[in-house]
């Protein structure tokens, strides 16, 4: 499988004039009006306390100067993991449009008043779920883990549901931000902002 990329104008080291978060909210837009499917889902890069990597797909649900903010289970593999080794990567995989965002830097865990805030937001079955379901511990079948929700849901029937104590989000400082932008003969642009400046790196 083969694809051209090119098309639209190259990016260029003046659209970062405004910085990089001016940038990337219009990226996203673009990848939203695209109609790209969950164009707000990042590949999330961590390592184990060996050293060893391991990615996975979660959705960002804040983008802002301070950096990637997405929300888990502290006791959930990612979160063991940020604990041993608290750095990490987030890419924007916005194929569809040919570009790509990465997100690369120290991470910290959100106040539980931005917790809290987040979690006011959710649906009441994403709320139940939160606490139906022990992330990354083993389970028997599917009918044990539907059988937890069952039991959370008869909990908490008829009042709010409560953040869960060991859930609420993480978030990862902008150290350096990588934009992508696909081209012919595969000759990609690629703009790294670091404290330094703007770096232009040969694809």
């Amino acid at each position: 499988m083969r694809v051209a990329y090119g098309g639209d104008d190259d990016l260029e080291e003046s659209d970062l004039a405004d910085g990089w978060l001016a940038l990337a909210r219009v990226w996203l837009q673009q990848a939203i009006d695209a109609r790209l499917p969950e164009p707000n889902a990042i590949t999330l890069a961590t390592v184990d306390a060996d050293g060893r990597p391991a990615t996975r797909t979660v959705l960002c649900k804040e983008l802002s100067e301070s950096g990637v903010v997405f929300y888990t289970n502290y006791g959930s593999a990612k979160a063991r993991h940020l604990e041993s080794t608290p750095f990490a990567s987030a890419t924007f995989p916005w194929i569809g449009i040919q570009r790509q965002l990465t997100v690369r830097g120290p991470v910290t865990r959100v106040s539980a008043d931005e917790t809290a805030a987040y979690w006011s937001t959710r649906p009441r079955g994403s709320q139940l779920g939160a606490w139906a379901s022990q992330q990354s511990s083993p389970i028997g079948s599917r009918q044990d883990l539907e059988q937890q929700l069952a039991d959370v849901t008869d909990r908490f029937e008829n009042e709010d549901v409560p953040v869960p104590p060991n859930w609420g989000g993480l978030r990862i400082a902008p150290e350096s931000v990588e934009f992508w932008q696909g081209r012919n003969n595969r000759l990609h642009n690629r703009l790294v902002v670091t404290a330094s400046g703007v770096e232009r790196l040969q694809p």
